[in-house]
This record gives C-alpha cells, structure tokens and sequence, in this order.
C-alpha cells in the first residue's frame, strides 16, 4: 500500500528535467500566438508601400463608418441648412438640394455600402470556395457538374443581369441587393480556387493523408483550404470592390431603396436635382471620391497580398536581401 501511494507522488511529482518553465508553458501560448500573429502583420505592412497606403486609407474610412453617430455633426435624414449650400465652416462639404448636410450623409451612407460589400463578398467567396475545392478536389462527375453550373453562370453578365433582376423585383433594399450580389459575383472565384485545389491534390502532403486512412473532410479543412488563404481574401476584396460599384450604379440608377442613405443613394439624389448643371458639383463629387478611395484602398490590400503571396511580383526589401545572398553565392562559384 506503502509502495503504490510512493509510486503514485512520483507520478504526479515535477521532473526536474523538464526545467522550471515548463509549467508556465501552457498561459503563454495564447501569449505566442498573439505575437506570432502581430509578427505576420508586421511582416506583410514591413516594405510594402501600397498596403500601408491602402491600410491607412481603410483605418480612416472604416473608422468614419464606425463611429459616425458621434462624428457627424447632423442628422443625415433632416433638413439642416438652405438648399445647395457650398461648402463652409459651417457645413464643410456643403448641403444637398433639400438641405441636407452632405459631411453626414457620406459617413451614416458608408455604413450602408461597406455593410452591403463586405456581406456580398462573403456570401460570394463562401459560394466560390465550396463550389471550387469540391470541384478541384473530388472530380469526377462532381468537378464536371460543378463546372457546368460555373460556366453557365458565367455566361450571363453580371451587372445587366443585376438590373434586370433589379427591375423586376421594383426598388429593392439593401438586403436584396446583397443577396443578388452575393449569388451572382462568386463564378470567376471558383475557377481560380478549382484550379488551384487540382495543383494542390496531387502534391504529396496529400497523398500521404490519404494514405493514412485522412477523412476527405480533415484533408479539405486542414491541408488543401490554409494553402489557399491568399487566394480566397485576394477573391473577398476583389469581389468586395466590384460589389461596392455595383451597389453604387443600381442606386444610380433609382433600382436600391432611395429613402436609405448610402452612397448610391447620394449619386442618385444627387442625378435628380442636376446638381452638375446647378453649379452644386460637391453633392456629385463627394460620394463620388468616396467610393473612388475606398476601391482604391481595397485595390492595394489586394495587390498587395498578391506581391507578398507570388513569389513573381514579389517586391520590397524582401526580394532585395534575396537577390544579395543570390550575388554572394554566385561570387563564390565564381559565375
């Protein structure tokens, strides 16, 4: 009994070999993997001008979406001034042809466009992603089905197919419209992601998965979707830029719900009362430069992801320490 209960404390008992750390392990791995995390972040903004640029342009769009209840000095909806008033101290990007304040209505209508984007983008690239790894993966009869479903949607242009649906359906709100965006933006993702997942499932961290007796599920989860990580959010933006534009053409156009505030619904009011004609040039200009800086600053991100993720356009200091160990190592074979 003496001897079980000795044998027992030795188990449960520290190894001295282990060293006095080890116990402190386990707190600091969510330590590590915040900072490992930081460090990626770091590495991809380090030398890498137009994600910084784009980065900083985003901060400030997002944080004027975000916090424009406390930012905008009026009520976007309420007449606030006399009609087409320029800009001043009072009302610095002047007021719209029923008074309203154009400062506040373009940060309360960022909160519409980013939302009505971003949620497009995600049921898009969650579309693409399923359609395109079950087609690269499985194959067979699955691949070709999947990829005649692609090829047909592709076949139909988007953005005429979009006002029709548009047209239809009357004046629709921004649920709709980003459903309708989110359905018919997702066939050019799924190719890129199929054909990526097909160069992918012959490499030999593959086969050896399969090999091991791997789900096809664990495999597509663990090994095939984080070699596409780059791919996938280089789809999200790009698909998050052509849905803020076509957000923006269908309120041009009077098809979204005109009594909403988003920029869209600014370029239409905007059409309505000839406000280039009127001499009124900021109610047209400032939305307009909005959406043109958000694109903008979405394109970089994705270009920039694209120079960090392809080792062909990679650029920036990276690529420059590269190509000195290259010189050196020549020197020394004496090429």
């Amino acid at each position: 009994m003496d001897k079980t209960a000795t044998e027992t404390q030795d188990l449960n008992a520290p190894n001295p070999s282990q060293g006095p750390g080890m116990q402190a392990q386990k707190p600091m791995s969510g330590m590590k993997k915040f900072k490992r995390v930081l460090g990626s972040i770091y590495a991809f903004f380090y030398g890498n001008p137009p994600a910084i640029i784009g980065g900083l342009l985003l901060a400030i769009v997002f944080s004027g979406a975000l916090f424009a209840s406390a930012i905008a000095p009026y009520k976007a909806e309420k007449r606030v001034a006399r009609p087409h008033q320029p800009p001043s101290a009072e009302h610095i990007m002047g007021t719209t042809r029923s008074g309203r304040d154009v400062f506040s209505q373009v940060l309360v209508g960022a909160r519409k466009t980013l939302s009505v984007s971003i949620a497009a983008g995600l049921i898009a690239m969650t579309i693409a992603v399923l359609v395109g790894v079950s087609a690269g993966y499985f194959g067979g009869r699955i691949d070709e089905r999947l990829n005649f479903m692609t090829n047909v949607f592709l076949v139909f242009p988007q953005l005429p197919l979009l006002i029709v649906l548009a047209a239809f359906l009357g004046q629709v709100g921004s649920v709709v419209i980003t459903i309708l965006l989110g359905i018919t933006s997702w066939p050019w993702g799924a190719r890129v992601i199929r054909a990526q997942t097909m160069a992918i499932r012959n490499k030999e961290f593959i086969l050896s998965a399969e090999v091991m007796g791997e789900s096809k599920i664990r495999i597509i989860l663990v090994e095939i979707l984080p070699n596409l990580v780059s791919i996938v959010f280089g789809g999200f933006l790009g698909t998050v830029i052509y849905a803020m534009g076509s957000e923006a053409g269908l309120g041009f156009l009077g098809l979204g719900d005109a009594t909403e505030v988003s920029w869209g619904s600014m370029l239409y009011w905007a059409q309505t009362s000839s406000a280039l004609y009127t001499g009124a040039w900021w109610e047209m200009l400032v939305p307009a430069m909005a959406l043109a800086i958000t694109g903008g600053a979405f394109a970089m991100i994705n270009m920039s992801i694209d120079q960090v993720s392809n080792p062909k356009l990679k650029t920036g200091p990276h690529i420059k320490l590269w190509n000195k160990l290259k010189k050196d190592v020549d020197k020394k074979r004496g090429l």
